[in-house]
């Protein structure tokens, strides 16, 4: 899609959680790739944390991301799966006000023409809570590059047209 590119681009701050019982900042390959291209897209990465796969822990850092006002966007890897440990889907609706139903769409059907079949197993998920979107991928470095750029690069990029996620911010509040 079209990038205008006479329009400002305003940094979005972007929380980062990885979300796993076994990963270490040192090994945490998707966080790396993630913290990557949104740094290198312009945004600015306001934390960087590995979560344990415990629906209690996450909903409490998400509220705390949530109610942080140097916050804009939370990204998640990780847990999006069907097994008894993979929660994040659980955790996030636990804290949302609207979910974004097209995000997990978009992300299944861009992902098919990496994985094919196998996306049935993901279940990405979107969400906006309080005035800050949280995005839910799956763990694996593929996954990441198919969320960010297939689509998170364009919807966080304030000059995307036909709209985008950033240029909604100031609105997410209105009741």
């Amino acid at each position: 899609m079209p990038i205008d590119l006479n329009a400002a681009f305003l940094p979005v701050r972007i929380a980062v959680l990885t979300i796993s019982d076994t990963r270490t900042l040192a090994d945490d390959r998707s966080g790396d790739t993630l913290i990557a291209r949104l740094t290198e897209a312009g945004h600015v990465l306001a934390e960087r944390r590995i979560v344990k796969d415990d629906a209690d822990t996450i909903v409490a850092r998400l509220h705390a991301l949530i109610d942080d006002p140097e916050v804009d966007c939370i990204i998640t890897t990780g847990g999006t799966g069907v097994t008894g440990r993979d929660v994040t889907p659980e955790a996030i609706e636990r804290v949302a006000d609207k979910m974004i139903p097209g995000f997990g769409e978009l992300f299944r059907w861009l992902s098919f023409k990496t994985i094919g079949t196998s996306t049935v197993q993901s279940r990405a998920c979107a969400c906006v809570t309080r005035g800050t979107y949280i995005f839910a991928l799956p763990g694996s470095t593929g996954a990441v590059k198919d969320g960010w750029d297939g689509i998170l690069k364009d919807q966080l990029d304030s000059r995307h047209k036909p709209c985008n996620f950033v240029e909604l911010m100031p609105r997410l509040l209105e009741r």
